[in-house]
């Protein structure tokens, strides 16, 4: 897991071509204008937005996830949102079986830790990553970038 600024998504470019092809893509558009919904940029890389409630702790921890096949770049355009977080390797509840199509799998496990993005910050998680996203009060605008791996 990877967290940080906009300012500083750069320095992450050489990990994967499609960092930078993903925040190239934000580059002189106005965030606050974005649609919500799915974007195909190009092939193996799609832009998410949301605008929508938050969840409770409680009803985000019901399902923390990772996926197997896509990387996810999360950036907080307005609003805090917290944010569980759990190596894949410590996670022995699972809920379900792993969906190939939507490429998730959801676990029932305790997060090892909490940490917030605010505006224009964001995080990387990999496939190992298991999180519990959009926990806060109020309305979160994100992005979401799924980067296929």
């Amino acid at each position: 897991m990877i967290i940080d600024t906009i300012e500083n998504a750069s320095h992450y470019f050489p990990l994967n071509p499609l960092f930078k092809r993903a925040f190239d893509y934000l580059k002189d558009k106005n965030l606050d204008a974005l649609e919500v919904g799915v974007t195909e940029i190009e092939e193996n890389l799609k832009m998410i937005v949301f605008d929508e409630p938050a969840k409770t702790k409680e009803e985000s921890l019901s399902k923390l996830e990772c996926h197997n096949q896509n990387i996810d770049i999360q950036i907080c355009l307005k609003g805090t949102e917290t944010i569980g977080w759990k190596p894949r390797q410590n996670c022995t509840n699972p809920v379900g079986e792993y969906s190939a199509e939507k490429d998730v799998l959801f676990y029932n496990d305790a997060p090892d830790m909490f940490f917030q993005l605010n505006d224009n910050q964001f995080a990387i998680f990999y496939p190992n990553d298991v999180h519990a996203p959009m926990i806060g009060d109020g309305n979160i605008r994100k992005i979401v970038f799924k980067v296929k791996i």
